[in-house]
């Protein structure tokens, strides 16, 4: 008997989808389907599909161009490339790509069929292998620092319930990987998790990609198309950066949320939706509200339960083991082993990382592929970091030196509020952000030195240390085992 599994489908013809889809289902395997190469890395980094279809022409990249992305993240996972270029050219690209099979259009579908069983069999040892050693990977969650276990906290409660949750958190704080650990713990886990992302999907389509649609509904919609609530039917519906929906989209996601019940564009049935409902912004959706760009009734439909995840430069706690479970990961993927000097840990943890985890996981990533030592040093982690680009909007307060930039960060921190004032202790909040990665430069400096830093800074050893101990930094248990700086060996 043939073995099934998860097929990633990306294309951005609605009819060829639906029909590769059908196709599939009928060989007993499950589909998951996105119109664009965002679509498919998402679910790539998800972890999700045993084989993956995609196009060569999709609206925001080339197909093709993505598959070696897709095969250094996701080693072993078969590719199967289509496309209506039937040229040499597109061919050969494929097989030079690593393309497990190239599928001309049109194509036969019993091909389609054998081709998709065929990458399966050859997948089976190695998917096996990963899936085992994913188990023992533990939680999906890194992290011991006091800000993330009230994440921790706030998940236990809402587990177990079916409340609507809303995650709140700057870009690449990792609200997805909350959401699939609400959706794997909770009573929902042997459901589908179906994730979308309300800014990749353009704005006239995202009635027709949530709710699906009848044929017909409209200029070419050739066969009826089911969308992202019928795909979670008994699971998790995860609605990534619902602060960019727009409002007409917005009224159809109130109505099924007072309602339980949903219709197809262009459809007259009723849909009885068993979802639930996790959502995610890294904007202020009050702000919108009172800017008259999201309902204010279905904000506080999706805010029943809301979590906060916090910045990567609010658990620096966290990096080191962080930035440890990276490098394993790109270990476990086939790149060299690199381990991390404790100077250079405390480099880490001095920068702000306005990219967060995601930030420091490329950065991770970028070291194992391209770190020619073993160990990775201080003055690697200083150059790498120093050669990332200046974010647009920093650079002219960065041109003033640090009063600029420290204006200009908390100008932008009090407009947050619009016409309220932030909360209370804002003078002690302000300076434990300045002195925090005062501190942990002046101890990466001195390689841990706390008599050099002490000096360094201008104050004695006991006045440092209690600073240390208010800061939250174990300064202890990152000092490197050479000799002092200042002394020889």
């Amino acid at each position: 008997m043939s073995r099934t599994g998860t097929i990633i489908v990306a294309d951005d013809d609605a009819a060829i989808r639906t029909v590769v889809r059908q196709v599939l289902v009928r060989a007993g395997h499950e589909v998951r389907t996105t119109d664009t190469v965002a679509g498919l890395w998402q679910l790539i980094e998800a972890g999700v599909g045993d084989a993956v279809i995609t196009d060569v022409v999709l609206p925001d990249a080339d197909g093709l161009d993505a598959v070696p992305r897709i095969l250094a993240r996701r080693p072993g996972l078969p590719v199967i490339v289509m496309s209506a270029q039937n040229t040499l050219a597109t061919a050969v690209r494929a097989t030079e790509n690593g393309a497990f099979e190239y599928l001309p259009k049109p194509f036969d579908i019993n091909k389609l069929s054998a081709v998709v069983s065929a990458a399966l069999e050859q997948s089976q040892a190695p998917a096996r292998k990963t899936a085992a050693k994913e188990e023992g990977d533990g939680l999906p969650l890194i992290g011991r620092s006091p800000a993330m276990q009230e994440v921790y906290r706030t998940i236990a409660r809402v587990v177990p319930t079916d409340l609507t949750v809303l995650i709140l958190g700057e870009s690449g704080t990792g609200k997805e990987l909350v959401a699939k650990a609400l959706h794997d713990l909770g009573s929902r886990r042997t459901g589908p998790f179906v994730a979308v992302n309300m800014a990749a999907i353009p704005r006239e389509l995202i009635e027709s990609e949530l709710f699906g649609h009848e044929r017909g509904a409209f200029t070419g919609a050739q066969a009826r198309a089911i969308g992202r609530f019928e795909q979670a039917q008994g699971g998790t519906l995860f609605l990534d950066e619902i602060g960019d929906m727009p409002m007409e989209a917005q009224t159809r996601l109130l109505r099924v949320l007072q309602s339980g019940e949903f219709t197809t564009v262009g459809g007259m049935r009723p849909i009885k939706a068993d979802i639930r409902i996790v959502s995610a912004t890294n904007k202020d959706l009050r702000r919108l509200v009172d800017a008259g760009l999201f309902r204010e009734d279905l904000f506080y439909r999706l805010n029943v339960v809301p979590l906060h995840l916090p910045p990567l430069r609010s658990r620096v706690d966290d990096i080191a083991e962080l930035a440890t479970h990276f490098l394993r990961r790109a270990e476990a993927e086939g790149l060299p082993a690199k381990t991390l000097e404790p100077e250079a840990i405390l480099r880490l943890q001095a920068h702000d990382w306005p990219g967060n985890v995601r930030e420091l996981e490329n950065l991770m990533r970028r070291f194992a592929a391209l770190e020619r030592s073993d160990v990775i040093s201080a003055t690697s982690v200083e150059e790498a970091l120093r050669s990332e680009r200046v974010p647009a909007g920093r650079a002219e307060s960065d041109n003033r030196g640090l009063a600029g930039s420290v204006e200009a960060h908390l100008a932008r921190y009090f407009d947050t509020f619009g016409d309220d004032l932030p909360p209370d202790g804002l003078y002690e909040r302000v300076l434990a952000e300045l002195e925090k990665p005062l501190l942990l430069l002046s101890l990466a400096a001195t390689r841990g030195n706390q008599i050099r830093a002490a000096k360094l800074l201008g104050m004695n050893r006991n006045t440092l240390r209690k600073k240390l101990n208010d800061r939250g930094i174990d300064a202890v248990a990152l000092r490197p085992a050479g000799p002092p700086v200042g002394r020889s060996g």
